[in-house]
């Protein structure tokens, strides 16, 4: 089990990401600026922290569901992947699909998960063994 994960603060305004309820499996990561982001735009926003994601592990970044329900804004591409090897500052690029947002310095962004990561060996193959859904593609499991 994992317990700890270190967090460099790049920026005195940053803020140490926390879970949000006993239950929530993602901690809520905060941007370190206000900016907009207009209708149908995307903006960047810094969160002035770097992580030391434990090797075998990777930190997910993922949008806000109330952000997507309440503004139409998503993660611009949809999941962030922080590598295990990577500890440069995390930054959030979010999109509007609809309305303009105005964000805080200090408001949640985004949220993040820490996950193990098995590394698996890729090896070419002439044939795959048959499963039930076969060559099924999108829709196909009703």
């Amino acid at each position: 089990m994992l317990d700890t994960v270190r967090v460099k603060r790049l920026h005195p305004d940053a803020l140490l990401p926390e879970y949000q309820s006993v239950g929530a499996a993602c901690f809520d990561l905060h941007t370190i600026h206000a900016d907009h982001i207009a209708a149908n735009g995307a903006t960047i926003f810094r969160t002035g922290l770097a992580f030391e994601v434990p090797e075998g592990h990777v930190m997910l970044v993922f949008s806000r569901s109330g952000h997507g329900f309440k503004a139409g804004v998503r993660l611009s591409n949809c999941v962030g992947v922080i590598d295990s090897d990577y500890r440069g500052e995390v930054m959030v690029k979010l999109t509007s699909d609809g309305g303009a947002l105005h964000v805080n310095a200090g408001d949640r962004i985004a949220q993040a998960m820490i996950v193990p990561v098995p590394h698996v060996q890729l090896q070419w193959a002439d044939e795959l063994a048959d499963s039930l859904r076969g060559h099924g593609g999108m829709g196909s499991t009703g």
